[in-house]
């Protein structure tokens, strides 16, 4: 069982990777250097680590975006191109249990588009779990479905906090 978690999501450049994030959080975030809290509904919430530009856009090594200790829920933007694989392979090397939301067609895709990187065989054969996406339509129903997937990992692994109202 990993105990680590990493929800990338995967996308042309301007697919809708931000407004994933954005939606998630209620709010516009970037990328920080610190965890902050991410409410999963009015009483829980988890700390995370947000990479909202994606290495390979910045072209920078997804470790040296990442403060240590590593963070146990990392939510990270990944580039669809060849290079995204050394940020899924430093996942992998560290534990990570690697969960992709794919948007493809991307917001700003004409159409859905062939997996001419072979990404899917890679990331399944490494054990992560891929979920296509199509963002052209509204992000609610795709983030809620993140946001489940977060809180019931979370549980297990007594990394939820509630606050209790007053």
């Amino acid at each position: 069982m990993a105990d680590r978690l990493v929800i990338a999501v995967l996308g042309n450049r301007n697919s809708g990777k931000s407004t994933t994030w954005n939606t998630l959080f209620n709010a516009t975030v970037k990328t920080g250097d610190y965890e902050r809290p991410l409410y999963l509904n009015d009483a829980e919430s988890v700390n995370v680590f947000l990479i909202s530009g994606s290495p390979e856009e910045r072209d920078i090594e997804v470790n040296k975006l990442l403060p240590d200790p590593l963070p146990k829920i990392v939510l990270c933007s990944t580039q669809y191109r060849a290079d995204v694989q050394d940020t899924y392979n430093f996942f992998f090397r560290n534990g990570y249990e690697v969960i992709v939301q794919w948007l493809n067609p991307g917001y700003r895709d004409r159409d859905s588009y062939e997996d001419n990187l072979a990404l899917q065989a890679f990331l399944l054969s490494k054990g992560a779990t891929l979920q296509v996406r199509d963002a052209t339509i509204n992000p609610t129903l795709r983030v809620k479905e993140l946001r489940q997937f977060i809180l019931g990992w979370a549980k297990y692994r007594n990394l939820v906090r509630t606050k209790w109202p007053n």
